[in-house]
């Protein structure tokens, strides 16, 4: 086994659960938040599916599936096209709303089609270059993805908690 398949493999857990943790909810649901600062469901989704999307794009030197795709345009969120969640406010948390849980999955579909793409592509020794000289040490591609990985796990499992704490009384 290459190391592009554990990586493709790690991608694909991540969108089966992202398509566990969306379907059969409502918009309602999906905006549902444990509290007036906590995140929902669709903020969630939409933010590691954007972080996935601009880290990835950015490794493969190619544009995000959010503009290329016409997602932005499909979300209507009032954000900068560039804007992945990082630092939002809870009042930025509000705004993000579906009126249709597919467009979650959706979009989060076509940025793993495009993620799992490039990744098929790679060689071991490609995980070894440097794409962001910003931290010591420096990030080789290979630790950029398995953070991506790390990121999208932890926030569909908190995704996944809210499911269960809105589907409860059903």
């Amino acid at each position: 086994m290459r190391a592009s398949d554990v990586l493709v493999d790690g991608f694909g857990r991540i969108r089966e659960r992202v398509h566990d943790v969306v379907g059969g909810l409502t918009p309602d649901e999906l905006a549902f938040r444990v509290d007036d600062d906590a995140n929902s469901i669709a903020w969630l989704v939409w933010h590691l599916t954007r972080v996935q999307d601009d880290h990835v794009a950015e490794a493969a030197g190619h544009e995000q599936r959010w503009t290329a795709g016409g997602w932005a345009e499909r979300f209507g969120l009032p954000f900068p096209p560039g804007a992945t969640g990082y630092g939002h406010r809870s009042q930025d948390v509000a705004a993000v709303t579906v009126s249709d849980p597919a467009l979650l999955t959706d979009y989060h579909d076509a940025v793993h089609e495009a993620t799992v793409a490039y990744v098929r592509q790679l060689t071991d020794a490609d995980l070894d270059r440097i794409v962001d000289e910003r931290w010591d040490p420096p990030v080789s591609l290979g630790v950029r993805l398995v953070s991506v990985i790390d990121d999208d796990a932890q926030h569909v499992g908190q995704a996944a908690f809210i499911r269960g704490v809105v589907t409860r009384g059903r």
